[in-house]
């Protein structure tokens, strides 16, 4: 880390460390809310994000299930917010893997990659599915971490715990978070700010304590995807949107050098400005590109029931079709175990739908594997 870069603007203070090759500081962060006057010039930045964001909300509303299209905008995220981290899994493969999971053998294992993503998405939607609604907390930030990291590389390095050991970011060292010892300190004022911060517009806070939280860096492993979790259930529970419509990872993947240099400017030079305009823009960004996905979404779904009346579809076959927007990959035995049908009258049901080219076969799989490419496509091709 190059400590010339830190002003007397500095959000912190560098701590000398030792103990970590080619490294002499730790950086901690102060507490939130920063010393930092709110400029004018963002207000109307800021009330295009809230209005692109109500306008998602109020679209997702009408939709006939929010689980329909709530699911592919997860499973998005979760490849992005991983492929952050360097984890790229093709979405096909992925989709597949994710009908009957598997823990990866060994460190070197390919299914790593496939089951971090999947864990993540389990991690998004734990929060909507938990009997026990944790507040925004430590307890949950430990919760989501531990369902991360649940089997995956690293997870010999305490899922669920907070580090005891110094990190890194980037080697060489691009920062280097706060030292163990200053740890508890960073996360006590971090959680009393989650349950009392509110001198900000709280879209404008959930991005404060964004930065906070990749700042204290306060696992061993796997802090950017719990820190983009978190800003997402932050981003709708404080923003009351009626599902977790929006999610970020996307624009930070697409604009990841910027993401960085935004995160350190704050700690270094206190630019704070650049950071919340650089987040604002991306919401706006990232609102009006859910918007359109799930009006893509639900065309495609009121298409797909149009084509099943045309055939004389079964009850059976439009639930099928409701599932595909689930999980737009589908097996024969899943339709016999769940419609309690034959074998043969299951491999129908799919067959009639491939025939409408509402499904294709998937190619170079073990078992006979239909997918759903139209929903594919929406969900994860870049506009």
């Amino acid at each position: 880390m190059d400590i010339s870069k830190f002003t007397d603007k500095s959000t912190g203070r560098l701590e000398s460390i030792s103990g970590v090759p080619g490294v002499t500081h730790a950086f901690v962060p102060d507490s939130l809310p920063p010393e930092w006057c709110w400029p004018e010039r963002l207000w109307p930045l800021l009330v295009e994000a809230r209005t692109a964001l109500g306008n998602l909300d109020g679209t997702a509303k009408h939709l006939p299930n929010h689980q329909l299209l709530i699911r592919p905008l997860q499973n998005r995220e979760a490849q992005k917010s991983s492929r952050l981290e360097g984890t790229i899994t093709e979405p096909e493969k992925q989709l597949i893997f994710e009908i009957d999971p598997k823990y990866p053998s060994s460190e070197s294992d390919p299914i790593n990659a496939y089951r971090e993503v999947f864990n993540y998405g389990v991690a998004l939607r734990s929060r909507y599915y938990s009997h026990e609604k944790l507040p925004l907390s430590l307890r949950l930030i430990r919760e989501l971490h531990r369902i991360l990291m649940d089997g995956v590389r690293g997870a010999e390095k305490d899922p669920g715990s907070f580090r005891r050991l110094q990190n890194q970011i980037g080697r060489p060292a691009h920062f280097v978070p706060p030292p163990p010892d200053c740890l508890a300190e960073c996360l006590d004022s971090f959680e009393k700010y989650l349950h009392e911060g509110n001198k900000y517009d709280l879209l404008v806070n959930a991005f404060l304590v964004h930065y906070q939280f990749e700042v204290i860096h306060p696992f061993r492993d796997g802090n950017g995807r719990v820190g983009r979790l978190l800003l997402a259930i932050m981003i709708s529970e404080w923003c009351g949107l009626s599902n977790q419509w929006l999610y970020m990872s996307a624009y930070f993947d697409n604009n990841k050098d910027a993401y960085m240099e935004n995160l350190f400017n704050v700690s270094a030079k206190g630019d704070w400005e650049t950071w919340i305009e650089f987040c604002l823009i991306g919401v706006i960004h990232q609102a009006k590109d859910t918007e359109k996905r799930c009006d893509a979404l639900l065309g495609l779904w009121n298409r797909f029931k149009d084509q099943v009346k045309e055939i004389g579809g079964s009850y059976r076959l439009g639930a099928i079709v409701d599932e595909l927007f689930v999980s737009p990959v589908i097996r024969i035995p899943h339709v016999t175990k769940k419609y309690d049908v034959s074998f043969p009258t299951a491999k129908a049901d799919l067959e009639k739908l491939v025939e409408v080219n509402i499904l294709s076969p998937a190619k170079r799989t073990v078992q006979i594997t239909y997918m759903c490419l139209d929903i594919i496509n929406i969900t994860y091709k870049d506009n």
